[in-house]
Order: structure tokens, then C-alpha cells, then sequence
């Protein structure tokens, strides 16, 4: 047994069961056991390998799609370049990089990064030098913001309820002879049709952080892009730990494998919506990431000497890869042009 699971069971046996969503915080953040609090958890050596460790092709997209939407909004100087969930700073080195391609951005970005993991921040400082490090949105500076959340939302703690007979019972994480297991709480009403058994999830804090982005970027201008692996009004349990590239047991190993769930765009959408930005049509990450040029991009760093250039395009956006699990979202203020690639959604989210 792990130390932070003993510390769960201590826990759990003093106060009863705990919901999904405070076992993925102290799974993922406590400050001592925590999972991103004590690892470097990216790469092949790691436990799982995101797009901007495959290729600097992601990053680079993703830096473009910001400096033209930049342009397009007049260049305002200076503005926040922000990325949330950083990593290693990889994607953030690229789009960095990226952003030199519009006159003047490079000079007029201010960096912030936000990453409530002090492990994660010394990475990201010997990768990008001194940057301004927040520990939630809400800390951004008060001016323009062009930011990329790429599996971000994904790893925000989520509560779980399941259908029955007498309305939704919210899962929960107890005890048993053989150490933690799933339970269910007594029923409730909630606002939601559905069949027995069928699961549903919510996770609050991604609403509340797009709600906060979404009215700073209409209050001040930018863009948003979300990327991430989820769908449009999901149900179902999809609830899921990673160690050592390979799935396992959520409860197996606390502390030590990677927690996360599918996101839910249509609440994000949604929120945005309600903030007063406009929302693109969610869209595959490969679709997205071929309409801004990435297979031009793959065949020049093929030719400069970059072997694995086309195999990492591959993986990025073919449809039995990284293409249509993932999906791409942006927002951006009313009247500003769409940030390239995306499609307005409609005036509702429910029109999607």
C-alpha cells in the first residue's frame, strides 16, 4: 500500500466514504504523495506521452493559430501568453517560438503559466528560463489572453452518478476486506433523464475555470484552445488511471498513477456561451491540426533531416490515433474573427 493510500483509508474510516472527485485531488495534487506533485510523469520513461512531446509540429500549430488570431484582433500590446498545465514547457517552447512568425508578438508576449505543481515548475523553468507561474486562472494579469489548455481538463477532479430506481446516487470511494472500493450514496433528484445503470459525470471546476477564462477573454480580447480526448454530452464511466503506458485500476495504486476522465465539451460550451465569447464547433485534433499546414510543416522537417517527422504527424491526426479521440475547441471575443481552423458553433451550444 502506497503512503497516500494508507493516509485514504486513515481518512475514510474516520469520515466515511469520499467522493471521486477529492480522491483525484489528493491522488494527483497532494503536496507530498500527489502524483504531479512528485514526478516528471511525461515521455516514453514516464507514464504517457502527449502531442508536443511527440513533435514540435503541435506546439508550432498551436502558436500560429494564436499569433494570426492576435493579428487579427489589432496585436494588442502587451497580452498574456499563457498555456495551463504546462508539463515540461515543451508545447509552451514551441509556440514561443511559433509567434515570431507575426511582427512584433514575440516582444509583446508575457508568459504565464499555470501549474500548481513545484516538481512540474523547475521543469518548466530550466526548459523556458524565468516565467510568471499562477496557480489557477483566476491570478492571469488583466489584459489580453491567447492560451492553449491541451489535456488539461481531463485531469480535474470529477464526481460520478449513477442511475437508480430511485433517482442518482452518486458514486463514492469506501472500504472493504481487500482495501478501497466504489460505493454508491443514497439516491438524489437531479435534473437528468436517463436508464438504469447508465453513469453520468460532472466535473465543476472545469466550468468554473472555462467561465473565468471566457469572461477575462471577452473582457480584454484573445483566444482559447482546448484540446483534449471527450465528446458532446457524454455518459457513461470513463473514469481512468495510467501507469507505465499501460491502464489499470483507478484504486490500485494512489498517488502513483496517472488519474483522469473524458472531457465533456457541451458544459464547457455552454459556459463559455454564458461568459459572453463566441465557441467554435468542436472538431478532430488531426482535422484541426492539417487545416493550419502541419503535413507542409512534417515534409520540410522530414527534409531538413527529421526522420520521425511524418510518422509523428501519423500519430497526431489519423483516425485510429491521436485524430478523432482527441478534439480541439477555441473561443474568442464576439466580433473578432474565428481563430483559425474553427467554425463558429451557433448562438447556443445546443445547436452543435
Amino acid at each position: 500500500m502506497t503512503a497516500l493510500a494508507d493516509m485514504i483509508v486513515q481518512r475514510i474510516r474516520a469520515t466515511g466514504p469520499m467522493t471521486i472527485a477529492d480522491y483525484m485531488e489528493l491522488c494527483l495534487m497532494h503536496p507530498r504523495h500527489g502524483y504531479y506533485a512528485t514526478r516528471d510523469p511525461f515521455g516514453r520513461d514516464g507514464d504517457f506521452v502527449t502531442a508536443p512531446e511527440m513533435s514540435q509540429i503541435f506546439g508550432e500549430m498551436c502558436g500560429l493559430a494564436l499569433a494570426q488570431a492576435w493579428l487579427d484582433q489589432g496585436a494588442p500590446s502587451p497580452f498574456t501568453l499563457s498555456e495551463l498545465g504546462p508539463g515540461r514547457g515543451t508545447l509552451m517552447n514551441d509556440m514561443r517560438r511559433a509567434i515570431q512568425a507575426a511582427p512584433g508578438a514575440r516582444d509583446a508576449a508575457q508568459i504565464a503559466l499555470v501549474e500548481r505543481s513545484p516538481y512540474l515548475r523547475q521543469r518548466q523553468r530550466e526548459t523556458l528560463g524565468p516565467v510568471l507561474h499562477v496557480d489557477d486562472v483566476t491570478q492571469l494579469p488583466e489584459q489580453p489572453l491567447f492560451l492553449v489548455a491541451n489535456e488539461f481538463f481531463d485531469a480535474l477532479p470529477i464526481r460520478q452518478f449513477q442511475r437508480v430506481e430511485t433517482g442518482w446516487a452518486e458514486r463514492v470511494i469506501g472500504l472493504d476486506d481487500a482495501g478501497l472500493r466504489f460505493g454508491l450514496a443514497p439516491a438524489v433528484d437531479l435534473p437528468r433523464s436517463g436508464n438504469i445503470g447508465d453513469v453520468i459525470e460532472d466535473c465543476a471546476a472545469a466550468t468554473a475555470i472555462m467561465t473565468t477564462l471566457a469572461r477575462r477573454i471577452a473582457r480584454h480580447g484573445g483566444a482559447a484552445i482546448i484540446i483534449d480526448y471527450g465528446g458532446w454530452n457524454g455518459v457513461g464511466d470513463t473514469f481512468q488511471a495510467v501507469r507505465g503506458h499501460r491502464p489499470e485500476n483507478p484504486l490500485a495504486n494512489p498517488g502513483d498513477a496517472d488519474l483522469t476522465a473524458h472531457v465533456d465539451f457541451a458544459p464547457l460550451a455552454a459556459a463559455a456561451f454564458r461568459a459572453g465569447v463566441q465557441v467554435s464547433r468542436p472538431i478532430h485534433q488531426g482535422d484541426w491540426l492539417l487545416s493550419l499546414g502541419a503535413e507542409a510543416r512534417a515534409r520540410k522537417l522530414e527534409a531538413a533531416g527529421d526522420r520521425g517527422a511524418m510518422s509523428a504527424l501519423a500519430r497526431l491526426t489519423h483516425a485510429d490515433e491521436m485524430g478523432h479521440l482527441f478534439k480541439a475547441m477555441a473561443i474568442w471575443p464576439k466580433g473578432a474573427p474565428a481563430v483559425p481552423g474553427f467554425d463558429v458553433l451557433g448562438q447556443h451550444a445546443d445547436n452543435a
